[in-house]
């Protein structure tokens, strides 16, 4: 593909200032930058497109020297290989200057939240649980065992021996940033001599040399909400790991999957479930007791005439809800004998001329079926 001039990339005239080449840049970034739209090859190759044109246009000497010679101009002048820009942001955590809200907004912002007491807050954690669907619809507390890392007893959580301080750190002096520019974006990554947190530990402590944190398996009580759906996170506050430098807990996040149940399924509050019932139950009607979710027996009337495929509700045997309980919806499933005795046969022999049957039936429309 042939490359495109710089000035119809930005969309600006060879005669606009900088601050207009800047704009032009920043909503293009904005529009194409590759977290934003992760997996699009084109707007990935838009981005480094812009980036370039900007590294060139946005420089007094390399511009002059495009706008003489072209391409051609800038070849060997140090312009940044537009190749490397998606790498050089696609991870970034944040972007500083006066576009770091507009990023912040986009992107979600940095991570890495600070506790009250100023260290940085600790990590997140995750434990998936698989629940009986039982147990997801009554509630219930389920003892889970996983490892977190814990503040050091011995140092509380400082990293710092007995007696020992800290000191600012030498290569971020004391930011815990460091941070890179490429075009008039400024990128910043934690500074890896602290770890993020601007200082460093003169003495580290000899039990958990210097981390202020050990890992340590934990059992805990979590409480199963009525009525919780299968994939349902729910938050433990301050279960997860400890911050360094004393910070504060993150959070436990329980995902929950729930097992499938062999008589009975879930659509919202209602449950539903199916029960096999005799022709003549179908055709006279018949009280019959069917056991529900939660082991009871009712007796359910089943009203003459009945189809196959009938629906029966039965109000307040579903999911426990804040205000209401749902409803518990049956399925009547109207079962022909495979075979029958003599007198049986006799008896629906009989009641077919009694009846009279239909040998020339028209199609049901599609409309009138039950689900």
């Amino acid at each position: 593909m042939a490359k495109r001039d710089y000035y119809e990339v930005l969309g600006v005239q060879k005669n606009s200032s900088k601050d207009d080449i800047k704009k032009a840049y920043r909503k293009l970034a904005i529009q194409y930058h590759p977290d934003k739209n992760p997996g699009n090859k084109t707007a990935e190759e838009r981005f480094k497109e812009a980036t370039e044109a900007y590294e060139v246009l946005s420089d007094d000497q390399k511009k002059q020297a495009y706008d003489q010679f072209g391409f051609a101009g800038v070849e060997g002048m140090g312009s940044s290989n537009p190749h490397d820009f998606s790498q050089a942001f696609r991870g970034f955590e944040d972007i500083f200057g006066d576009f770091s809200g507009i990023f912040d907004t986009i992107f979600g912002g940095g991570s890495g939240r600070r506790s009250s007491g100023g260290g940085q807050q600790g990590a997140n954690l995750r434990y998936d649980i698989e629940i009986p669907f039982k147990d997801a619809v009554f509630g219930t507390k389920v003892e889970i065992q996983y490892s977190r890392n814990e503040a050091c007893p011995p140092c509380k959580g400082s990293g710092a021996a007995s007696g020992a301080g800290r000191k600012v750190c030498p290569t971020c002096k004391g930011t815990g940033q460091i941070r890179q520019s490429a075009g008039f974006f400024s990128m910043s990554s934690p500074c890896r001599s602290c770890g993020g947190q601007g200082e460093i530990i003169e003495k580290p402590c000899s039990e958990c040399g210097g981390a202020g944190t050990q890992k340590k398996r934990q059992k805990i009580m979590v409480t199963i909400p009525p009525g919780v759906d299968h994939g349902k996170r729910l938050i433990v506050p301050r279960q997860g790991d400890a911050g360094p430098a004393g910070g504060t807990e993150g959070d436990l996040y329980v995902f929950i999957r729930v097992k499938p149940h062999e008589f009975f399924e879930r659509q919202g509050e209602d449950l539903y479930c199916a029960v096999p019932i005799s022709v003549t139950q179908a055709s006279l009607g018949a009280e019959i007791h069917v056991s529900t979710l939660d082991g009871k027996t009712i007796k359910v009337k089943i009203p003459p005439g009945t189809q196959n495929g009938k629906l029966l509700r039965i109000r307040d045997e579903g999911v426990p809800a804040s205000s209401r309980r749902g409803n518990l919806y049956i399925k009547m499933m109207v079962q022909v004998p495979e075979k029958l005795s003599r007198r049986g046969r006799e008896l629906m022999e009989e009641l077919s001329r009694v009846e009279g049957e239909n040998n020339s039936p028209k199609p049901i429309p599609l409309s009138e079926l039950s689900d």
